[in-house]
């Protein structure tokens, strides 16, 4: 009877000394694609066009917005607050990151209007051009975004914004320019 339990013991033993060898795992670092998010990192400014439709009367819009990264690097958590043409338009929280699986860039954003609560959109980088495209609903009809923009330098960019409401044809909502804060 005491064999099986003295064998038992050093195969514990021996099981244990082997795990102890072997290095902790590292913990993941971010790509290649995740270092790409950095260009959107810092404050930026942004002026830009509405143009009249679903979203409201057409005027100025300006904003700010502040991205800082996650604890991580995989992910850019993203600030912005804007005023348009009827005053105050929309505090808004948006995460940019990739998703390695699908091997696309993902933006998750929520604001405070009510309208867009946790939508998705997904994104491709070619050359210095994001193209971003997302489903939601609005007043209970499909909507289809269609966000493009293209790196102008190292501190700019212009961007565009269309949307197609109840699989009608694509409109041009808004566009713009953002310029980096220094």
């Amino acid at each position: 009877m005491k064999t099986p339990y003295r064998s038992l013991a050093a195969v514990t033993l021996l099981a244990t000394a082997a795990l102890r060898a072997q290095a902790p795992a590292a913990a993941p670092k971010p790509g290649p694609e995740q270092q790409k998010l950095a260009y959107f990192a810092g404050r930026w400014n942004e002026a830009a066009e509405m143009k009249p439709g679903p979203m409201g009367p057409g005027g100025k819009m300006t904003g700010t917005s502040n991205c800082e990264w996650f604890a991580g690097g995989f992910s850019l958590v993203c600030r912005s607050e804007a005023k348009g043409p009827s005053g105050e338009m929309h505090n808004s929280l948006g995460v940019l990151g990739y998703d390695t699986e699908r091997k696309h860039y993902t933006y998750y954003g929520t604001d405070n209007t009510g309208m867009g609560g946790g939508d998705l959109s997904f994104g491709q980088l070619t050359g210095d051009t994001w193209t971003w495209e997302g489903e939601s609903l609005m007043g209970g009809k499909p909507i289809k975004g269609h966000y493009t923009i293209k790196q102008a330098s190292p501190d700019s960019y212009t961007w565009r914004w269309e949307l197609s409401v109840g699989g009608g044809p694509f409109t041009l909502i808004a566009e713009g320019t953002d310029t980096r804060i220094k």
